[in-house]
């Protein structure tokens, strides 16, 4: 990650969902992950823990998930609210990140920070898979169809010769234009009949659901494979059984946060004897060679929450990529 010494536009970017769907394609969110988690690593960059904020008279509620990275130059916040409805309507779901400078104090970036949280989400899986999965693993399952699970899919596809990707989500047997965007992310994808039939000789499953119980029974897994897993905002959410973490090789994207939030390890620390002590380790010091690598005599599960410095990363990536076109105009 290049530190930068340019100064503050007069004013921030106010980006919008339309502007950054359009600036994606541009954007190496993977390689911007990568490069944080070094950072972290080297504690060239902090994390704080993520907040949760209640609204009054159970109204809702908001995330805080901050960060710095100090190679960039870069802090910052996002904030992703849950409005509760009212008279039956839906919750509004929303994030927004600030980006500011640390050499000026003043802001670089206000953006629409959905999309991003999406491609950071699965960025971040993909970042897992390719540090923990075997080099000769190539068999794909994937537990879910929304947004994040194709973003998954796509993330993933280049990360192994994959022999097939099966897709399982009880949602895609009465939606016919859901199955289809599901194919369409790569030719190796196929839509299983059950999850069992999904996950049979896997040896990588990624559950991406928004789930706040167990999706997915380990006894129907085969043999030994990398599981992973992603937050929601369900209370307490988990896609697996807190009772079997004591069982697996336990990773995560960050040790000092993630054990304080993940549904599934502040359960099984709570009734199951499981200690955040078990973790393996973690993406800052799997991408600095400091932890080791799963021999795979048992289950490998890998459990992210979303991390504020990896919206920092994805922000600070466009922020970059806007802050080129501005200049070249």
């Amino acid at each position: 990650m290049t530190a930068t010494t340019t100064a503050s536009p007069a004013a921030p970017f106010i980006v919008d969902a339309a502007q950054v769907r359009a600036a994606l394609p541009a954007l190496d969110v993977r390689g911007a992950l990568a490069r944080m988690f070094a950072s972290l690593g080297r504690e060239a960059a902090v994390q704080p823990p993520q907040t949760l904020a209640l609204f009054p008279q159970q109204a809702g509620d908001y995330i805080t998930y901050l960060g710095v990275l100090a190679e960039a130059g870069v802090f910052g916040a996002k904030l992703s609210p849950y409005i509760a409805g009212t008279n039956g309507a839906a919750p509004i779901i929303t994030a927004w990140t600030a980006l500011m400078s640390m050499h000026t104090g003043q802001p670089l970036m206000w953006c629409d920070a959905a999309l991003l949280t999406t491609e950071r989400t699965a960025g971040t899986t993909a970042l897992a898979v390719d540090q923990l999965a075997p080099r000769e693993a190539r068999r794909l399952a994937v537990i879910g169809a929304g947004d994040v699970a194709l973003a998954h899919i796509r993330h993933a596809a280049p990360l192994r010769a994959w022999d097939s990707i099966r897709v399982w989500s009880p949602k895609l047997a009465g939606d016919a234009q859901r199955a289809a965007s599901v194919r369409a992310t790569d030719a190796r994808v196929s839509i299983a009949a059950s999850a069992e039939d999904c996950v049979a000789d896997a040896d990588v499953v990624m559950l991406c659901t928004s789930s706040g119980k167990p999706v997915l029974a380990l006894d129907t897994l085969s043999k030994p494979a990398l599981l992973t897993s992603i937050s929601t905002n369900v209370a307490q959410a988990h896609e697996i059984d807190p009772a079997a973490l004591p069982s697996l090789d336990v990773y995560c994207d960050y040790r000092r946060t993630t054990p304080h939030s993940a549904g599934e390890m502040t359960i099984a620390a709570r009734e199951h004897g499981w200690s955040p002590d078990a973790i393996v380790g973690d993406l800052a010091e799997l991408a600095n060679d400091a932890c080791p690598r799963p021999g795979y005599t048992r289950h490998v599960f890998f459990r992210s929450i979303g991390l504020g410095l990896e919206d920092m990363a994805v922000a600070y990536a466009l922020y970059q990529h806007l802050h080129e076109q501005r200049a070249a105009q």
